[in-house]
């Protein structure tokens, strides 16, 4: 039985996609793994294979283990506990999109139109779920040692990152500037989106009352961390303190 539908033809447009990802990819794989399930819903004659997640799924499990190899091999001092963290890192939903940026996934995603309408094409749960999608499709295509090439070299920056330091609890770095500067951070909840076993959650951070960054993650504590990194990296406390 097959989990997963197989063709050796190609998705229209996907010749560029394909070279870029550096590995073997089944087209009809790599074609599941942009069809978001909005496309699939409107589209089922076109989806025999479903949408991707599935794929999702499987990518997801393969993203586990390939960056827990890497990160063992690159710091083999580190601890259980330190491996675990600077993973989740690795693998967040932030570093997925960013990757899924670097890698144009966004301008092949199969959506449906209300999902193009509404910004789907940009948006940072959209794009990880497509990359963790793709990581399942080059598993299935050209196995572990696929994966692991593929994984190196559209995560290795983050790995690289985690290399040279500690990363960074951004709340932890943001409230220390805060309390510096004598501003007050607060954050708030202003979205839950998806079904309930794969929330999405969105934060705004406030410094002083005025909106200062925005992030989201699959845990308010992911989306929090995202929305003080976003003032982290715009300078927000420095700007607040000369408008103050």
């Amino acid at each position: 039985m097959r989990l997963f539908g197989r063709s050796a033809g190609s998705g229209p447009g996907l010749g560029g996609l394909r070279r870029r990802l550096g590995v073997r990819v089944e087209g009809g794989l790599l074609e599941t793994a942009l069809t978001h399930s909005s496309f699939a819903n409107e589209n089922p004659a076109l989806c025999p294979r479903g949408d991707n997640e599935r794929l999702e799924f499987l990518g997801d499990a393969v993203l586990q283990f390939t960056v827990a190899r890497l990160l063992c091999e690159r710091f083999p001092e580190a601890g259980v506990g330190e491996l675990t963290r600077l993973r989740a890192a690795v693998v967040s939903e932030q570093a997925l999109f960013r990757a899924a940026e670097d890698l144009g996934l966004g301008e092949h995603l199969r959506l449906g139109k209300g999902e193009e309408a509404s910004g789907g094409r940009r948006r940072r749960s959209v794009l990880a779920d497509a990359f963790e999608a793709v990581v399942g499709a080059v598993y299935l295509s050209s196995g572990v040692r696929g994966a692991e090439t593929f994984v190196a070299r559209w995560l290795g920056p983050f790995v690289d990152r985690a290399a040279e330091g500690p990363l960074l609890d951004h709340k932890t770095a943001l409230q220390e500037a805060a309390q510096a500067a004598g501003r007050e951070v607060v954050y708030r909840l202003v979205e839950t989106s998806g079904p309930e076993h794969e929330k999405v959650f969105t934060v705004e951070v406030t410094v002083d009352g005025v909106v200062a960054g925005r992030g989201t993650g699959r845990t308010k504590k992911e989306a929090e961390q995202a929305a003080a990194g976003e003032v982290l990296r715009s300078g927000g406390i420095q700007r607040q303190e000369m408008m103050g």
